[in-house]
């Protein structure tokens, strides 16, 4: 099988079963790897088998094999095969063996490129991957489509985007791959104007009616970017086409937006098809029973999971479950829960809780949540915010001084918020009493102006939200220049009326901002979408979609 000097891997533990192991040994036989009989095409196939079985031993000892037998050289088959191996494989260690064989190949071609670009991008390593691609001699698709994909899958939706539009340039035509990672990629960014547009390019190459994955990731970009609507019509076109991805993401979507009934309508929907649901389902449908409260349903639908589907529950569903018990004031009930999880409860977890005693001000629920989140989240200054204002609400203002000095003596620092909107192809991000718009005097006017109607029609500003220690006067000026309302006023300067203003918010809305925009929906006559965390709150004709601003 291998040589005698290679000797034969042990049995690798990611290795996921006997057949897959017995699969990995055929191969690694069928290479012939220790007699004359070895070609770099049987090399290849054994390195192959090793790559897809993630057993890197195996592949090292393939690796030394071939090179002992003078088989590298022959054609770039084989390093190819052996460079797939390295850079799929996890850890900065193997992305360095893949770049020390990229770097010693005597002949490359595209795919060595590719495969090696790939890996780069996909683990975030920027600069080392644009370096690769200006090197290549003449880019294909795919190679753009790499570099697209794996800023995309890295985190780096930005950087994903920045390539496209040089694509674009460039001339390139984007294929069905490009579209799925560009769709993505808009999605985590909130670009719905070039969402928009590669969606329209997708259904006019006709990728909407062949590729799912297109049909899967539009309705994704659609749902983040603050329009349900248009992502259901991606859904319903579908029709015969759906997936179990499909159904889950849209009932996620409508739980997302503040649409628990129709999340359960198409849950039913669903079942009568006959498409079994997986663990993404039942997020979505715990999230929508959790907005409308529905505990008893929420309950069943928790219940139903492994007894009616074998699907064992995970963490996000605890925590779907003790937001849900949170939410409609069974706080005693969410914490015996908590008590009975068989996985050790995180940060989320308690969190959830802690947003419950918010929400129904219960001082002795929400020290208990703190009391773990100071543990496994010590970092995190938005749970010493909450309880600072549940201590605020029950008017104990030394124990809101004390969270303050618990705050400052740990190091914990209050993450400064953003909120971005995107006008004319253009993303104008704003930041908490942000002065440096070059239409910052203007954007002022326009709020002020808003909030003195908002006022008239009864808004009062919410200053228990603002823990610095200075007078109301001070607060409420500190409250009209949060983030989401200078980027609301600027969408409303900036853009026609009745557009929908779309906001991108990296923190929670409070409860301040929460009021005041329903009110200046209704005294602008806009629909105002804003996108916070992981859910969406709506805001038309003076009301929210939401139950409650948390």
């Amino acid at each position: 099988m291998l040589s005698p000097r290679a000797g034969a891997p042990p049995p690798c533990p990611r290795a996921r079963s006997t057949h897959e192991l017995a699969q990995l040994h055929a191969a690694l036989a069928k290479s012939g790897l220790s007699t004359c009989s070895a070609t770099p095409a049987t090399a290849a196939a054994a390195a192959r088998a090793c790559a897809r079985l993630r057993h890197i031993r195996a592949g090292r000892a393939v690796h030394g094999a071939s090179a002992k037998l003078a088989l590298l050289s022959a054609s770039t088959l084989l390093p190819n095969a052996l460079l797939h191996l390295y850079a799929s494989s996890p850890g900065e260690h193997h992305l360095h063996l893949a770049r020390l064989l990229f770097d010693t190949m005597p002949d490359r071609d595209a795919a060595s490129y590719n495969i090696l670009l790939t890996a780069l991008a996909a683990r975030g390593r920027v600069a080392e991957a644009l370096e690769l691609f200006d090197e290549m001699p003449e880019p294909s698709v795919r190679s753009w489509t790499a570099l697209i994909a794996g800023f995309a899958q890295s985190g780096r939706p930005a950087d994903a985007l920045r390539v496209f539009r040089d694509m674009e340039r460039a001339g390139v035509a984007p294929n069905e791959v490009t579209v799925v990672a560009v769709l993505a990629a808009c999605a985590n960014v909130g670009d719905l104007e070039t969402g928009r547009k590669v969606h329209g390019y997708a259904r006019r190459q006709g990728y909407c009616k062949s590729n799912v994955l297109v049909c899967n990731a539009a309705i994704d970009m659609y749902v983040k970017c603050g329009c349900v609507d248009a992502a259901r019509a991606v859904f319903d076109a579908m029709e015969n086409g759906r997936t179990v991805v499909s159904w889950s993401a849209m009932i996620c979507g409508h739980a997302m937006h503040g649409e628990g009934e129709k999340a359960l309508e198409l849950f039913t929907a669903m079942r009568r098809r006959g498409v079994p649901p997986n663990g993404v389902t039942f997020v979505g449908l715990l999230h929508a029973c959790s907005h409308i409260g529905l505990v008893d349903e929420g309950r069943a639908f928790f219940e139903s999971m492994e007894r009616d589907y074998g699907i064992a529950p995970e963490i996000e569903h605890y925590g779907c479950m003790v937001d849900l018990l949170s939410r409609a004031g069974r706080l005693q009930e969410a914490l015996e829960f908590i008590n009975g999880m068989p996985m050790e409860p995180n940060s989320v977890v308690w969190g959830a809780l802690l947003g419950g005693a918010r929400l129904h001000r219960d001082v002795e629920v929400g020290e208990e949540a703190i009391r773990w989140l100071a543990v496994l989240d010590p970092g995190n200054d938005g749970y010493y915010v909450v309880l600072s204002n549940i201590y605020a609400d029950a008017g104990r203002w030394e124990d809101v001084a004390r969270v303050r000095r618990a705050m400052k003596l740990r190091g914990v620092k209050k993450t400064r918020g953003w909120s971005a909107i995107s006008v004319g192809g253009a993303v104008h991000e704003f930041t908490a009493g942000d002065c440096a718009h070059l239409q910052a005097t203007a954007i002022c006017e326009t709020l002020d102006g808003l909030l003195v109607e908002a006022r008239r029609r009864g808004y009062v500003p919410d200053t228990s939200v603002v823990l610095l220690d200075v007078d109301d006067g001070e607060k409420e000026r500190v409250l009209a220049r949060h983030s989401e309302k200078l980027a609301v006023a600027y969408g409303l300067m900036s853009t026609p009326p009745g557009t929908t203003l779309r906001v991108m918010k990296n923190l929670r809305v409070c409860s301040d901002c929460h009021a005041a925009m329903k009110l200046i929906s209704e005294i602008a006559g806009r629909e105002i979408v804003v996108r916070h965390r992981n859910r969406f709150h709506c805001f038309k004709n003076g009301v929210c979609s939401c139950r409650d601003y948390w």
